[in-house]
């Protein structure tokens, strides 16, 4: 700890914090202005950074560097120097000419990459280097930022499954420049109120129904936002019922309080298409969608056969399907699915002891955001804003399930799934307009 105090005070006196009124790249208004590019000009305190980086991951944890551009090249060139570990380079963009890749250096597939960010405030900056890096089939297991202004970013990239340290963090080294005298009440007194008043909009920030419409291209996609924001409900119901007709006595009960009805078509006992016809009836008549739970999870060819083939043929009647990636992208393309049905990936599970990682997380997301024909995504975080997010596991009561409030409130959920709840119900009616009155508070008091 000495060694960080001592050396934060040396990179102060060049001049790297300024106080003032300032508009960062996130767009956040901010009373102090953080830039780590003069220690550039500095090789011995380069140096002593990159040996405190080493603290936090040590060198036989990475084979390549990556500095996210452009203020944390230098420290990523030190590093690299320091330990004798190549360098890659991330272009801010594609300039057009040349060998036109957002990569330079070398390097094979597979090799485990450090990233090196300066400051993280959102954390977009450094998740753009990641999708980059990743694509060309490089690892991220470890990023480190300088300074964290612990407003959200650190948070940001943890919620997606990356392993994030920080050197400092911004109340550390207001705590350090208070200690020495060097900043006055008044300043201390406006930083400590922006954290503390930018913390809690990180806390329930979240993009409204229309701004998610904006960003979302599949047809399916946006019609389930436009019977969410008609209905005023973002509740899927999955009906795990074996007979029909029980199915169809809950639909017409609580069909008027949904958006969406989630069926599991191999364990109806007495599955037939006068029950679809019925269903589908509802469906427009009540005005909801309709989700296979199929969790399609083989390769291609027997998905397409899955889909197209078989006693359910549910191709020619859901909305919506649900799909299991494990067996990569190419699983999911070429499907010939009609362009008014989408696919929503598995990213992650509600289960206990679910074997599902945050590597594995991170793929689902990717594959997701590069395949057209997925609307979102299952999983029990924030993710990227160009998928719907779909939180399974919802309950108002038991404590191994999710509350409605942190599913919309901490995670940014669009629609929340739940199933025991209601139909184990003894007065369902009742139970459903009780979540959908606290499902829909949740969500509007996320919205800043």
């Amino acid at each position: 700890m000495y060694k960080k105090k001592n050396f934060f005070l040396s990179i102060y006196n060049l001049g790297i914090i300024k106080f003032g009124k300032f508009t960062l790249k996130s767009g956040i208004n901010s009373p102090v202005y953080i830039d780590f590019r003069p220690i550039a000009s500095k090789p011995k305190l380069l140096i002593e950074l990159s040996h405190l980086l080493l603290e936090i991951v040590p060198s036989n944890k990475f084979e390549l560097i990556c500095g996210v551009p452009y203020a944390a090249l230098p420290i990523a060139t030190a590093l690299s120097l320091i330990t004798n570990i190549p360098l890659i380079i991330k272009r801010k963009e594609n300039k057009g000419y040349g060998t036109k890749k957002m990569i330079e250096g070398i390097y094979k597939k597979g090799q485990n990459c450090l990233l090196i960010e300066d400051v993280i405030t959102s954390g977009a900056s450094l998740l753009k280097t990641i999708i980059d890096i990743e694509k060309e089939g490089l690892i991220v297991k470890n990023i480190i930022s300088i300074l964290d202004r612990e407003q959200g970013g650190i948070e940001n990239i943890k919620n997606i499954g990356y392993n994030i340290q920080s050197l400092f963090k911004i109340k550390e080294v207001i705590n350090i420049l208070n200690n020495k005298n060097i900043l006055d009440k008044k300043k201390i007194d406006d930083l400590y109120f922006f954290l503390k008043k930018r913390k809690k909009n990180y806390e329930y920030k979240r993009i409204s129904y229309e701004e998610k419409k904006r960003k979302i291209s599949h047809f399916i996609g946006k019609k389930l936002i436009d019977i969410t924001l008609k209905k005023k409900t973002n509740l899927i119901i999955s009906v795990d019922l074996i007979y029909s007709e029980k199915i169809l006595e809950l639909v017409r009960l609580i069909g008027d309080k949904v958006c969406g009805i989630k069926l599991h078509s191999d364990i109806i006992s007495d599955f037939s298409f006068s029950f679809i016809n019925y269903i589908k009836e509802l469906s427009i008549k009540k005005e909801f969608l309709l989700l296979e739970d199929k969790k399609l999870c083989d390769i291609n060819s027997t998905n397409y056969l899955q889909l197209h083939h078989g006693i359910h043929k549910i191709l020619s009647w859901t909305d919506i399907i649900t799909v299991h990636v494990i067996a990569g992208e190419y699983s999911i393309r070429n499907l010939n699915i009609p362009s008014n049905i989408g696919l929503i990936t598995i990213s992650e599970m509600s289960s206990i002891g679910q074997l599902i990682d945050d590597n594995y997380i991170r793929k689902v997301l990717n594959v997701s955001l590069n395949n057209p024909k997925v609307i979102g995504t299952v999983a029990q975080r924030k993710v990227d804003d160009r998928l719907l997010l779909f939180t399974p596991g919802i309950h108002l009561s038991i404590n191994n399930y999710t509350h409605p409030n942190t599913a919309f409130r901490k995670n940014c959920s669009d629609f929340i799934i739940i199933g025991r709840g209601i139909y184990k119900s003894l007065d369902p009616v009742k139970t459903i307009e009780e979540y959908r009155n606290i499902a829909w508070k949740a969500y509007e008091s996320g919205l800043l």
